[in-house]
């Protein structure tokens, strides 16, 4: 409709100025050579027609087409080339219109790009003041202890000892903090390369539950599995990487459990893939958290966490081993007595 408007536009034009240009033609013919001629008139006549519409079109569509030409290399960032865009003036839908709908669009995606800018800002200084956080805490505390030996306990025994012993901890606990930050870190950048190789799932969990023993002796907590496997089940996947998976959600495990609980390991076949999951009968954990619970440092009880240790990390690290095997995990927990916390990961089957 709008290109038909403007065709009809510049042959008004066209007509008017070729009209125009014919009288004033012919008036001064008759005013200098005393005769008028009509089919002199009337050949003038077409003759300006043609070539007054031929330039009036020519100007319009150059004027439209480096309008728009500035616009897209704007918007489009100079994507958008000459042929593509004189294409688009012959489009019935109409230049002005592609452009505006391009303009609305171009819009929306820069308040979605400004949103997200804003999203990882907020971000960066979380991760930031965590990371801080994290390790300030033990840096104060070996400095404590430092300027207490050389104010005078080290000369002192029962102090000298106590306190290099504190320190040594906050050292393991600053070398864990960074340990586990640097294998996040090359794992989002793929430089941490997995050696995907055939192994039995349940051996490795069997490893795994005899070196987290002692830990759940502590708190009176029992590891098992929920049912007897005779069998071995296969999986595809980084032996070393699954053992840190399933280290750091026992530890999880064992941390928010019920003392004098218990923890269950199951496996499902799930065709393709064989689901994996760890259970425990703590307290449960509120749903408002569950969305956050892989995020770095994210804790669901501070001041808690802060007591049993730990850098905040772990459950991130699972996260992104899971996902460097191109799989799923996930949480699933209800708050009250002896309801629990289970999460669960899948890795593929291998027959």
């Amino acid at each position: 409709m709008k290109d038909f408007i403007q065709r009809n536009l510049i042959s008004s034009a066209a007509i008017i100025i070729s009209v125009t240009l014919t009288l004033v033609f012919s008036i001064l013919e008759l005013v200098w050579f005393g005769n008028f001629n009509f089919s002199k008139s009337a050949i003038s006549l077409l003759i300006l027609f043609v070539v007054a519409y031929i330039m009036i079109g020519y100007v319009v569509n150059q004027f439209i087409y480096e309008k728009i030409k500035l616009i897209y290399k704007t918007i489009r960032n100079l994507k958008t080339t000459k042929s593509e865009i004189k294409s688009m003036l012959r489009e019935d839908r109409g230049a002005l219109e592609t452009v505006n709908q391009d303009v609305i669009s171009w819009a929306e995606n820069k308040q979605k790009e400004i949103q997200l800018l804003r999203d990882q800002e907020e971000y960066r200084r979380d991760f930031l003041g965590n990371v801080s956080h994290e390790l300030k805490t033990p840096i104060f505390n070996i400095q404590g202890y430092v300027h207490t030996l050389l104010d005078g306990g080290l000369e002192d025994e029962e102090i000298n000892r106590k306190f290099l012993i504190r320190a040594d901890k906050s050292v393991e606990r600053m070398i864990s903090v960074v340990e586990d930050l640097d294998v996040i870190s090359r794992l989002e950048a793929g430089i941490l390369e997995l050696n995907i190789q055939r192994i039995n799932i349940i051996e490795l969990a069997k490893e795994v539950m005899e070196m987290e023993e002692m830990k759940a002796e502590k708190r009176n907590i029992t590891i098992r599995f929920n049912e007897k496997y005779d069998k071995p089940i296969y999986v595809m996947a980084d032996a070393d990487q699954i053992k840190r998976v399933y280290i750091n959600l026992l530890d999880n495990s064992i941390k928010y459990g019920s003392t004098d609980g218990s923890i269950k390991l199951r496996f499902y076949d799930m065709d393709q893939n064989i689901l994996c999951e760890v259970a425990d009968d703590g307290s449960g954990i509120e749903p408002k958290h569950l969305p956050r619970l892989f995020e770095r440092f994210y804790r669901v009880d501070k001041a808690r966490d802060r007591h049993t240790g730990g850098t905040g990390l772990g459950l991130s690290i699972v996260k992104h081993i899971i996902d460097a095997h191109k799989q799923t995990i996930n949480v699933r927990s209800l708050v009250g007595d002896n309801s629990g916390t289970t999460f669960s990961f899948t890795l593929k089957e291998a027959k």
